[in-house]
């Protein structure tokens, strides 16, 4: 793909923004090249999803929100979630689900906290994206 085409193909994240830099992190930790997709339903309805890797192998969603954490957050978390069980179970079932988050966000995901069982039972990955850019996997049991 031409350097034109690739950056076409980040749509909404600017060359600084947050999310960009969690995609290239985890597609650098996962070993594979993760983009926003637009993904076809079928039917002619289209899903935006905010990464996956070619095959849709791998699907992406984040909350990279810095600063004081808020209740939107916390919505846009289980919204996430919500979008990424559905799209696993519907159209890609044998794909590796994951909800990258700010060290803000993550307070969402608290060790006996009902989003953390939920996202666990639903098989959704939560990784924390660090101050240092660093991705790491959401540690509780």
């Amino acid at each position: 793909m031409s350097e034109a085409g690739d950056e076409r193909g980040w749509r909404r994240f600017g060359p600084e923004s947050i999310e960009r830099a969690m995609l290239l992190a985890l597609g650098d930790e996962f070993g594979v090249a993760l983009r926003p997709r637009s993904i076809d339903l079928g039917d002619g309805t289209r899903l935006e999803i905010e990464g996956a890797d070619e095959g849709c192998d791998l699907l992406v969603q984040m909350v990279g929100n810095q600063g004081t954490f808020r209740s939107l957050h916390r919505n846009k978390v289980m919204a996430d979630m919500f979008k990424l069980t559905w799209l696993r179970s519907a159209m890609f079932p044998d794909s590796r689900a994951v909800l990258c988050v700010s060290e803000t966000v993550a307070q969402v995901f608290t060790p006996s906290g009902w989003t953390t069982r939920a996202a666990r039972d639903l098989g959704i990955e939560v990784w924390i994206f660090d101050a240092a850019g660093k991705p790491a996997p959401l540690q509780h049991a």
